[in-house]
C-alpha cells in the first residue's frame, strides 16, 4: 500500500476514533481511506467546513475521550497555528499529519518537500515543546504512526507526523503484525475522585493525568495562562510554573526521546544527515563514496524534535565535515551547525523541491567534505 494508506492503518491500530480534516492535496488519502473504514470499527470522521476548524474540532474530541488525528499539508498547516499553540497550553494529546509539498503559499500542489520542518517547531507564538516524526517509507508511515500517538499519550503534546508526496505517495510492501504484538499506549486516566482531581496538577514526571468530559468532573480548559485546576491566574509566578512544566516533561526526556538510525558511523570522517525521503536518496550517494574509498556514515533522523544534538556533539568531536541534503533551502541544517558549534565543517545540500535530489547531487558535496 502507499504511505498514506499506511498511515491511516496505524492511527487505526493505534486506537484512532476520531479524525477531522480538510481536503487537500497530497494528504488526502490517509482521510479518505479512514472515512471508508472508520464505520467497520467504531468512530468518526467528519470533513469540516476547513482547516481551522478541523484542528480546533479533535482538541475537543480529545477531552471527551478519544484518540485523534487530523490531515493537512503546507497551506493547511499554516491555518491551524492557533489551534497548535493552544493544544500545546492545554496538554491536548493529539497528531499532526503532514503530508509535505512545495511551497509557500499554494506552490507545488502535487510534488514533493521537506520545508515545513521549522514550522512545526516554532510557528505557533510562545514558547512550547512538540515531538515530530520523520519516516522514510510506508512500513514507516504504519510503525511510526503508531509510536506517534503513545507519544502523544505519554507525554500530552500535539504530535507531527512529518510525511512528504513522495512517501505519501509510492507504494511498497506493509507487513501490519497481529495486534496482540503492537504496543498501544492507554491514555493516563485518573483515579481520583471528582473532588479531589486537579486536570493540571502533576506528579515527578510534569504529565498531568486526564478525564473524561461528562464523566462527572467539574473541569475548566483555557488558553489562558493558568494554575492546577485550570482556571486562568494570569500572574507571572504562574507562568514561570506552569512553562517550567510545560517544557521540561520533553526537556528533561529528550534524551529518551531520541531516535536515530546509523550505518558506518564507527570509523566515519564524513556524515551524512538526513531524515524523511532524503535519506532513501542518500544511500546510493554514500554507497559510491565508500566505493571511493571515503569513510562516509549515515546518521538518519526518524524523531527529528526534540532535535538529536547530543548525537550531533559526540560525532563533531572526531568527524571532518557533516553533510546536510534536505528538501527545502536550508532548514534543519541550522540545527547541525547549532550542535557542532564550530568543532568541525557543516556542509548544507539544499534543494527547492517538486523533485528529490539526484544522488549526484549530495555525492558532489560528500567529495568537496572530503577535500
Amino acid at each position: 500500500m502507499d504511505g498514506d494508506h499506511a498511515a491511516c492503518e496505524g492511527a487505526l491500530a493505534a486506537g484512532c476514533r476520531f479524525v477531522a480534516g480538510y481536503p487537500i492535496t497530497p494528504s488526502t488519502e490517509v482521510v479518505e481511506r479512514f472515512a471508508q473504514r472508520i464505520p467497520l470499527i467504531g468512530g468518526m470522521f467528519i470533513q469540516m467546513e476547513d482547516e481551522i476548524a478541523s484542528s480546533i474540532a479533535i482538541l475537543g474530541a480529545a477531552w471527551a475521550g478519544k484518540k485523534v488525528m487530523t490531515v493537512t499539508s503546507g497551506p493547511g498547516l499554516s491555518l491551524m497555528m492557533e489551534h497548535i499553540g493552544y493544544a500545546a497550553i492545554t496538554e491536548t494529546p493529539c497528531v499532526f499529519v503532514d503530508v509535505q509539498r512545495g511551497g509557500p503559499s499554494t506552490g507545488l500542489p502535487t510534488l514533493p518537500a521537506q520545508a515545513d520542518m521549522m514550522q512545526v517547531r516554532w510557528g505557533s507564538h510562545g514558547d512550547y515543546e512538540i515531538i515530530a516524526l520523520s519516516p522514510n517509507s510506508p512500513q514507516e508511515c504504519f510503525d511510526l504512526m503508531i509510536k506517534a500517538f503513545n507519544l502523544a499519550e505519554e507525554y500530552r503534546v500535539p504530535v507531527f507526523f512529518m510525511m512528504d508526496e513522495v512517501v505519501g505517495h509510492m507504494t511498497e510492501r506493509v507487513v501490519i503484525p497481529e495486534a496482540s504484538a503492537i504496543e498501544v499506549m492507554e491514555r493516563r486516566w485518573t483515579s481520583k475522585p471528582p473532588g479531589e482531581y486537579k486536570p493540571y496538577a502533576a506528579d515527578d514526571d510534569m504529565v498531568p493525568e486526564m478525564v473524561k468530559a461528562g464523566d462527572g468532573y467539574r473541569i475548566h480548559i483555557t488558553g489562558l495562562t493558568h494554575d492546577e485546576r485550570g482556571y486562568p491566574a494570569m500572574n507571572p509566578p504562574t507562568q514561570k510554573r506552569m512553562m517550567e512544566r510545560l517544557l521540561g516533561k520533553i526537556r528533561n526526556n529528550r534524551e529518551k526521546l531520541i531516535d536515530v538510525r546509523g550505518e558506518h558511523l564507527e570509523d566515519a570522517e564524513i556524515v551524512v544527515v538526513s531524515f524523511g525521503i532524503t535519506s532513501r536518496v542518500s544511500g546510493p550517494a554514500i554507497e559510491e563514496a565508500r566505493k571511493q574509498g571515503l569513510k562516509v556514515g549515515h546518521l538518519r533522523m526518524v524523531i527529528a524534535w526534540p532535535f538529536p544534538a547530543s548525537v550531533i556533539q559526540q560525532l563533531a568531536l572526531r568527524v571532518k565535515a557533516f553533510v546536510v541534503p534536505e528538501l527545502n533551502m536550508g532548514q534543519m541544517v541550522l540545527e547541525v551547525e547549532r550542535a557542532v558549534a564550530g568543532k568541525t565543517r557543516v556542509i548544507s545540500v539544499p534543494h527547492p523541491g517538486g523533485t528529490v535530489h539526484e544522488p549526484q547531487e549530495i555525492l558532489t558535496k560528500i567529495l568537496e567534505a572530503a577535500r
